[in-house]
């Protein structure tokens, strides 16, 4: 998976020539009555557009690559705390890896090991303010996973179409939560957004039942070809397989919209 910003830092040279043409031709009266200082708000401009093409402000915090090897580990725990930066993940291609993807700046998986579990953690409070890189995983798809991942600002992205889950918490303060529901999930998942929307997709042929917690800002769209709706806000989704293993979904939010697809 590469890392973003190969790019290269193309832009601060762009900004320093642009505005020392512009000093040079005002030290030489050339520029009549305009002031080059006034030029000064550019430095945001291109600030915000540095970020939004790289991902980070300074190019020694781009996202790196890494990848970590399963060896004997049977079963894993992933603890993100991202703050304001996105997490993406999804089921992992690569035999023999536990996890691989991109980090930001100081955030490498910290992993304690005990028998054959595994536990990893990923702190937002170990990054420079400045790294902003995504964080994006893929996951062992042969063991089973505990994920606890929480933002404030970001949003969380996670494909466990072919990921087996133990359990999971999920939770954002500002910002979306997608999810492709697993095949399997040995416990529960609980999502929770405080001000975003939150995207749940079933795979055709796995069986998801999901409760939805009832709030009077916090909407319910449910795919009606999808979906059967219960008592109350449950829904389970149809065409499920026959032997299906049932995923139990809890969703919760405060303001915003729940889609069932």
């Amino acid at each position: 998976m590469p890392a973003k910003g190969s790019r290269g830092p193309w832009l601060w040279p762009l900004l320093i020539a642009a505005f020392g043409v512009v000093l040079l031709l005002n030290n030489f009266l050339l520029l009549g009555d305009f002031d080059a200082k006034s030029l000064w708000p550019l430095a945001l401009v291109v600030l915000g557009a540095v970020i939004l093409v790289r991902g980070d402000v300074l190019p020694s915090a781009e996202g790196r690559t890494f990848g970590i090897t399963r060896g004997s580990v049977e079963s894993a725990t992933l603890e993100i705390s991202a703050g304001e930066i996105d997490v993406q993940a999804r089921g992992l291609q690569q035999e023999g890896r536990l996890i691989a993807g991109q980090y930001a700046l100081g955030s490498r998986p910290a992993m304690r090991v005990s028998d054959t579990h595994t536990h990893l953690v990923m702190n937002r409070a170990a990054t420079p303010w400045y790294s902003l890189s995504n964080w994006e995983m893929g996951l062992a798809r042969d063991l089973p996973w505990e994920l606890f991942v929480s933002t404030h600002l970001g949003q969380i992205n996670l494909d466990l179409a072919d990921v087996i889950v133990k359990q999971a918490v999920l939770a954002s303060g500002i910002g979306d939560i997608r999810v492709i529901a697993p095949p399997e999930v040995l416990d529960t998942i609980h999502i929770r957004s405080t001000l975003g929307n939150i995207h749940l997709i079933t795979p055709v042929g796995y069986r998801t039942r999901i409760t939805i917690k009832e709030s009077r800002f916090f909407g319910v769209h449910a795919d009606a070809n999808r979906y059967e709706q219960f008592e109350g806000q449950t829904f389970e989704a149809l065409d499920a397989h026959e032997g299906a293993p049932l995923v139990e979904i809890f969703i919760s939010g405060t303001f915003g919209e729940t889609y069932l697809t």
